[in-house]
C-alpha cells in the first residue's frame, strides 16, 4: 500500500471544517499542531507589539488513491483560492509504522472496491 501527506496551514477558524471535508472524501483523521508563520506580507503591529493570526498545521496520512479527492475539498472549504487563507502540499511518503490497527480496513476496502 503506497501513501502520501498532505501538509496544510490553516486558520484557526477553519480547522474543523478542513478536517471535516477531508473525513468526508476518505481520511481517517489527522493531526493537529498549533504554529505561526511569515509571508511575503509583514505582520501588523500595534504599539510596537506583533499581532498575528493563529494558525494550525494539519497533517494528513492517506492513501495514495485518495489524496486528489481529500486535496480538493480542503482547497474549497479553505477557501485557499484567496489570499492569505491557507496553503496545502502533498508529500510522498516512503515508510509506514503504527497504522497495523487499521491495516485490516484498508484491506477489506481494497478488496470491495477491486474484487
Amino acid at each position: 500500500m503506497k501513501f502520501k501527506v498532505i501538509i496544510a496551514t490553516v486558520k484557526t477558524d477553519v480547522t474543523d471544517s478542513i478536517v471535516d471535508a477531508a473525513k468526508a472524501t476518505g481520511a481517517t483523521g489527522a493531526t493537529i499542531t498549533p504554529s505561526r508563520g511569515t509571508g511575503i506580507h509583514e505582520a501588523k503591529t500595534f504599539f510596537g507589539l506583533t499581532l498575528e493570526a493563529q494558525t494550525d498545521l494539519v497533517i494528513f496520512l492517506l492513501e495514495e488513491h485518495l489524496v486528489e479527492a481529500v486535496m480538493k475539498a480542503i482547497c474549497e472549504v479553505g477557501h485557499f483560492e484567496k489570499p492569505g487563507t491557507g496553503i496545502a502540499f502533498v508529500l510522498p511518503v516512503e515508510q509506514v509504522a503504527g497504522l497495523e490497527s487499521q491495516m485490516e480496513r484498508f484491506k477489506e476496502e481494497v478488496r470491495k472496491k477491486y474484487f
